[in-house]
């Protein structure tokens, strides 16, 4: 037994980690970082769907604020098609477009 200790008196071990290890830090510290949707009242959805629908009607810029566990992102373009039944909505700039749910916007801005 007492060729297993060094000179200290403890333990020899291998410090290697393993990757499912540091896969499993990484996303453990991932998860602290996320942060909670904030729950929005009735008079701030009425503004955010107002907005979209004047983006549609008169063809203006807006910039929507997207919520995301980490870092919220944000679009600007103009929005060419909204269904209400499925609260989506279109969002196109330059030659790209993108169907986008209502219920992940934050914010929205006209530019």
């Amino acid at each position: 037994m007492g060729k297993k200790l060094e000179k200290n008196g403890l333990w020899e071990s291998s410090r290697m980690m393993l990757p499912e290890h540091k896969t499993r830090i990484i996303r453990d510290e991932r998860e602290t970082l996320r942060r909670i949707k904030p729950i929005l009242d009735e008079q701030k959805l009425e503004e955010i769907e107002c907005t979209l629908a004047l983006s549609l009607r008169s063809h203006v810029r807006v910039i929507v604020v997207l919520f995301d566990p980490f870092e919220n992102t944000m679009l600007s373009g103009f929005v060419t098609s909204i269904h209400t039944h499925s609260r989506e909505f279109k969002l196109q700039w330059a030659e790209e477009w993108k169907w986008i749910d209502v219920d992940d916007i934050v914010e929205v801005y006209i530019v």
